[in-house]
């Protein structure tokens, strides 16, 4: 295990970085709320995913609606599904340690899981040290930012959940420019392009105008998950056809 740890420490540093940044701004954020490090880090633990850590922000100072928060779960993170089918395959000699990778593949493990093992690495070891440390990235951010927020005045903690969108504005700009970029190379058409950002902008636009703010997250999530899927059944029947 130790060798795989050494392999796999040098491979996260980016997510390294990443997580020590976002989870120290989500330690803040929480504190800011009025949690201390002891929630914010068990929250590190037991739900440990970042974007929907983050839209809890919201929830958590409102009346406990456990439909609304199920159905906000599934929606953000739907994704995860898929990964974890992609990946029985590679876990399926893991053994006991199989449902904690399941729970803790987040995109950025995923994406270096599924590369596969260095050689001369065990490849069940190798996950699960990958797991483990970008679990323990995300951890160790989100307690410095709790421990700093104790530190700041309440005053001083205003704005800090513009974080998340922020986040997600960063991720928005990085996908038009890679989308731009295959749409010169002629991998996709204008129209494939533009399909995420007007179905996204458009669905948040009419559901915050329809239901107002307080609920209209829920909403737009629900009409960009419905269209992304007619999208596909779309393509499947003409590939059929």
């Amino acid at each position: 295990m130790r060798k795989a740890l050494r392999e796999a420490f040098p491979r996260t540093l980016p997510v390294l970085a990443g997580y020590l940044f976002l989870g120290t701004a989500y330690g803040i954020a929480m504190r800011a709320r009025g949690f201390g490090a002891l929630w914010s880090g068990l929250s590190s633990l037991v739900i440990y995913g970042g974007s929907m850590q983050f839209a809890l922000l919201e929830p958590l100072g409102q009346a406990f609606a456990p439909l609304t928060i199920a159905l906000l779960t599934l929606l953000i993170q739907a994704r995860h599904i898929f990964y974890g089918l992609s990946m029985l395959e590679h876990y399926r000699t893991v053994g006991p340690v199989k449902p904690y990778l399941v729970f803790a593949l987040t995109d950025e493990t995923y994406s270096l899981v599924c590369s596969g093992a260095p050689a001369g690495v065990d490849a069940d070891r190798w996950y699960t040290a990958v797991s483990v440390l970008d679990q323990l990235y995300w951890f160790s951010g989100t307690l410095i930012g709790a421990l700093v927020g104790s530190l700041i005045s309440t005053e001083a903690l205003t704005g800090i959940n513009f974080s998340m969108t922020a986040l997600f504005t960063v991720i928005v700009t990085e996908q038009s420019m890679d989308a731009l970029r295959r749409v010169r190379q002629g991998d996709i058409s204008v129209t494939e392009a533009l399909f995420a950002p007007l179905l996204g902008g458009g669905a948040t636009l009419l559901s915050l105008l329809l239901v107002g703010k307080g609920s209209f997250l829920l909403v737009a999530m629900a009409a960009m998950f419905a269209g992304f899927g007619a999208r596909w059944f779309a393509s499947e029947g003409r590939r059929a056809a």
